[in-house]
C-alpha cells in the first residue's frame, strides 16, 4: 500500500500534554457523569480506613486527561481527521484532591500502511510520581 500523505503530520517523538489540578468538583462531577460513586472517592471517613488514608480521584479521570491530549493529536490530521480507538493503561499510584497531574503522549510508533499511531501515555503528579501509564492508539482516517 502506498504511503498516504495525511500521515505526514505525525513524526515519531512528537509530544503533547495537558496539566490540571484535580479538585473535589472534578471528582464529584466525574462520579455523576459515569456513575462511579465508590466511597473511596466521595466519603472522607471511609477513605481514612483504606490504604490511601484520604479520598482519591477515580482512575479513569486520568484516562480522561489522556483523552484530552489524544484530541490535540487527532486535530493535527487533515480532513477527515483521526480518532482514538484504544487505551491500554495501568494505574500505578493514586491521585489526591489538590494534586496537579500532567497527561503526556509521545508518539513511539507510526504505521503508515495501517494509518495508525501508537503513543506512549504517562500521567504524573507534581512530585514526578507516575500515576498511570501505557499506550494509546490513534487511527488516521
Amino acid at each position: 500500500m502506498a504511503k498516504r500523505p495525511h500521515m505526514d503530520c505525525y513524526a515519531v517523538g512528537d509530544t503533547a500534554d495537558f496539566a490540571k489540578t484535580v479538585t473535589e468538583f472534578d471528582i464529584y462531577g466525574f462520579a455523576g457523569i459515569v456513575g462511579d460513586f465508590y466511597a473511596v472517592h466521595l466519603n472522607e471517613e471511609f477513605a481514612k480506613t483504606t490504604r490511601f488514608e484520604k479520598r482519591i480521584a477515580q482512575g479513569c479521570l486520568s484516562v480522561g486527561f489522556l483523552s484530552t491530549v489524544m484530541g490535540y493529536m487527532a486535530q493535527k490530521a487533515p480532513s477527515p481527521g483521526a480518532v482514538s480507538y484504544r487505551y491500554d493503561i495501568t494505574f500505578n499510584a493514586p491521585v489526591f484532591i489538590g494534586d496537579t497531574v500532567t497527561a503526556r503522549l509521545t508518539l513511539r510508533e507510526k504505521d503508515d500502511d495501517r494509518n495508525m499511531c501508537v503513543f506512549r501515555a504517562d500521567v504524573t503528579r507534581q512530585d514526578g510520581t507516575l500515576v498511570a501509564s501505557g499506550d494509546t492508539y490513534l487511527k488516521v482516517l
